[in-house]
């Protein structure tokens, strides 16, 4: 099969691998229809997370039709459309039972926090992704589902991370009726938490980015307010201004370890890859949230040792709440949205490219060209 293949930092490439086959009679193989690049990605493109080994194919945003299924899958037949959740999961461990997919204790035997993710370096299990052809999912019968009749191929795979993992930030942030909610960058998932954030009773929505296309999808798809830090001498000041002097009720970080801003951060996290990325966002956050708020942290964060301001934290009585998205916990009611015309996740959606030319989408998209903000992934005949 042709799929994505990691060469270094900032080399991928298209190649011939051996077609993934069944290891388990728990396995299916799932012929891949559409894929998507996420931002998460790009931490591995840049080279930010250890144990991201030449040959690896990412992607843990992907839907397809089932093409293959072992002896003991129940729940699943070949040619079923299904959507299948970025988590890796037994769905049956002590953290599952509580429906903390992320976090299974038995299928990622490298880590003691993450559970496991599909194209996620082997920090996170070391499972292949789905920029390719065709991809194996463990666990057939917990994770993967059969895609709703009524629901279009770009919808359900946007579920499958992105507006799931934006969903659930704005869960997180546990907004009550009027709150003033703050999300910190304008990419898919701070996007998709900035939209949930009305879903859930907030009063106003503010989105801080840099990028002038980014912040115009926020305003006419989130319907936030926008601020530009690059054109705001002290974003923190701003956010204070804008809120009484207070501070914001939630923070919500969607932007992680890539973070620009302190430079000092930067380069030893984002340039030097001396720590798991820079703090400045998750700072932001801290500095610009009232005191007694509550700060959700949905960007990527791999070991970050410098100057995160965990005293302010202290000191303001913050809740701080974060973890990888539980996927497939947050469908139900994202189904509803979707079916009720709430929400349509594919208005986000800019680019659709040819699985042979992945390389060109990922330059675009880490270089933020041509008004890119969201890149979905087409193998040959899908």
């Amino acid at each position: 099969m042709r799929a994505m293949v990691y060469r270094g930092p900032y080399r991928i490439r298209v190649e011939e691998k051996p077609m993934p086959r069944i290891e388990h009679p728990n396995d299916a193989i799932i012929q891949v229809k559409l894929a998507a690049i996420c931002g998460s990605d790009l931490h591995l493109y840049h080279g930010m997370m250890p144990d991201t080994r030449v040959g690896h194919t990412f992607g843990h945003e992907f839907i397809g039709v089932v093409h293959e299924v072992g002896g003991s899958v129940q729940n699943l037949k070949v040619g079923d459309r299904v959507m299948v959740p970025f988590n890796v999961y037994c769905g049956s461990c002590y953290f599952c039972a509580r429906g903390l997919y992320s976090n299974c204790h038995n299928v990622n035997p490298n880590a003691t926090a993450v559970g496991g993710i599909y194209g996620y370096s082997h920090t996170c299990g070391g499972y292949d992704g789905g920029q390719a052809e065709f991809v194996r999912v463990p666990f057939a019968d917990v994770g993967p589902a059969v895609i709703p009749d009524w629901m279009e191929d770009e919808d359900a795979v946007l579920l499958t991370d992105a507006l799931a993992t934006g969903y659930f930030g704005a869960q997180l942030g546990d907004i009550r009726e009027g709150d003033t909610v703050v999300v910190l960058g304008a990419g898919p998932v701070g996007l998709y938490a900035a939209r949930s954030a009305w879903l859930m009773g907030a009063g106003r929505v503010i989105v801080v980015d840099q990028v002038p296309e980014r912040l115009e999808k926020a305003r006419t798809f989130a319907y936030a307010e926008t601020i530009s830090f690059r054109e705001t001498p002290d974003v923190v000041v701003r956010l204070k201004k804008e809120t009484d002097y207070l501070g914001a009720d939630v923070v919500i970080d969607a932007v992680g370890a890539e973070a620009d801003g302190n430079l000092t951060q930067l380069v030893t996290g984002t340039k030097l890859k001396m720590q798991g990325g820079s703090p400045t966002a998750l700072n932001w956050a801290i500095d610009s949230v009232r005191k007694g708020g509550t700060v959700s942290v949905m960007g990527a964060y791999g070991p970050i040792f410098s100057a995160v301001k965990f005293g302010d934290a202290l000191n303001k009585g913050l809740t701080l709440r974060m973890n990888q998205c539980p996927v497939k916990r947050q469908w139900p009611r994202l189904f509803e949205h979707i079916r009720n015309g709430y929400l349509k996740p594919s208005d986000i959606v800019t680019h659709r490219i040819p699985l042979e030319h992945i390389a060109e989408g990922y330059h675009m998209f880490s270089a933020k060209l041509d008004g890119c903000i969201k890149t979905l992934v087409v193998p040959e005949g899908a």
